[in-house]
């Protein structure tokens, strides 16, 4: 019996050493932090115009980042080139912003040119193409606020580009981007044409588009570049000389074969895109390491409401709490996706990379106004294990990926 009792001591004194190393990373902890407002707050204050309401304080569950050495400052980066951080401001539009900023830095990339973009010329139009979608699908489509990043491929290839001093997409006499009112008359009227059956294409998108002309203003069907009059389509191919083809999309999920391109399955992807290489773990973090220390830079989608983001410092980064950094695999990130605890949130633009303790950072490009609450307003700092675990699709040139893949 003494035997017995000796072989399930040593049996257990093991097994707690394997699941429990010696020298475990020391543990983060966390705190209630009181909700301060912040840009966004200060955003929909001005916009409304209205009576001041009580405020109420709140708190929110966060990772205490009193003792971790995060970085301080964007100039601490290797950066690539990239135009300043805009707010998007009420707008559903980071989608737009993000991926527009990314092919900014493209263009500065293959030509040295520096222009500046309208990101929400590619809303007007991307609204145009759900709006359709909704008729074609007699009302089974999603009429959402937001996209995925690579909508700006189909609407670069359809309706073009223009430079933002010809568009911006504000109403007149305002300086703030807001989409609230617009979305919100826009999908009554869709219910409205749902319910009743009223099925005209051409009626339905000449309504939709009036009312954005309203909120936004009609793009302008001309614009004066390099002397010449020129068409958006005309702008994109004659100035912007962008090769659409080159730009490939990744995912990374179980439950998708690897090496396939397949459905990302979101909301905001509303028009079903198949295009998305399912790619494992490992060599999606390769492509955005590879892009950063390459002078590329990535678009990325992803989560951004965790205890570990933390706007005051600019900060994002996976607690222990949650899962300790070497754990993160593809099963982490599949049972996330699978629970919603990992959810399609926000569109951001890589810029940068920092190595800090044997760890690498990543310097992020931030339209969202909660970037805009920190030290260094219109970026966050994500470390490694945040974008592995929680950045779920991203847009690459495909020079940066080719090594890893055969494109299916």
């Amino acid at each position: 019996m003494k035997k017995f009792y000796f072989c399930r001591f040593l049996l257990f004194f093991f097994w707690g050493i394997f699941l429990f190393p010696l020298g475990a990373a020391e543990k983060d902890s966390a705190v209630y932090i009181e909700k301060k407002p912040g840009f966004q707050d200060m955003l929909k204050a001005r916009a409304a115009a209205q009576e001041e309401k009580p405020q109420v304080i709140k708190k929110d569950f966060k990772m205490d980042f009193s003792n971790l050495d995060i970085p301080t400052t964007a100039d601490l980066f290797v950066q690539v080139w990239h135009q300043p951080s805009f707010s998007q401001d009420l707008t559903g539009a980071c989608w737009s912003f993000s991926a527009t900023s990314f092919f900014e830095s493209e263009i500065y990339r293959l030509s040295g040119r520096q222009i500046r973009l309208s990101a929400m010329h590619t809303v007007y139009w991307e609204f145009v193409e759900k709006a359709r979608r909704f008729v074609r699908e007699r009302g089974d489509s999603d009429f959402v606020r937001g996209s995925q990043p690579n909508a700006i491929l189909h609407i670069f290839a359809e309706y073009g580009a223009l430079p933002y001093e010809a568009y911006n997409g504000m109403k007149s006499g305002s300086d703030i981007f807001n989409d609230i009112k617009m979305f919100s008359e826009m999908k009554a009227y869709l219910e409205s044409v749902k319910a009743a059956g009223a099925w005209n294409e051409e009626a339905v998108i000449a309504t939709v588009r009036a009312i954005m002309n309203s909120h936004m203003g009609a793009p302008p069907e001309k614009v004066l570049a390099n002397g010449a009059e020129m068409t958006p389509q005309e702008y994109f191919k004659n100035v912007l000389g962008l090769k659409l083809e080159d730009y490939w999309n990744f995912i990374s999920l179980m439950e998708f074969p690897f090496y396939e391109k397949v459905e990302y399955p979101v909301s905001d992807n509303w028009w079903h895109c198949r295009d998305y290489i399912n790619l494992p773990l490992d060599v999606f973090m390769k492509i955005i390491k590879k892009a950063a220390r390459e002078g590329y830079s990535v678009c990325m989608a992803g989560d951004n409401s965790e205890p570990g983001f933390f706007p005051p410092l600019n900060a994002a980064v996976v607690p222990s709490f949650d899962i300790p950094a070497d754990y993160i695999d593809d099963a982490a990130r599949q049972m996330r996706f699978n629970s919603e605890s990992t959810t399609d949130d926000h569109a951001i633009h890589l810029v940068g990379y920092l190595e800090k303790n044997g760890k690498d950072w990543y310097l992020i490009k931030d339209s969202g106004n909660r970037a805009r609450d920190g030290r260094a307003p219109g970026y966050f700092f994500y470390r490694e294990d945040f974008v592995k675990l929680k950045m779920m699709n991203i847009m690459a040139h495909k020079d940066v990926a080719k090594e890893f893949i055969i494109q299916p």
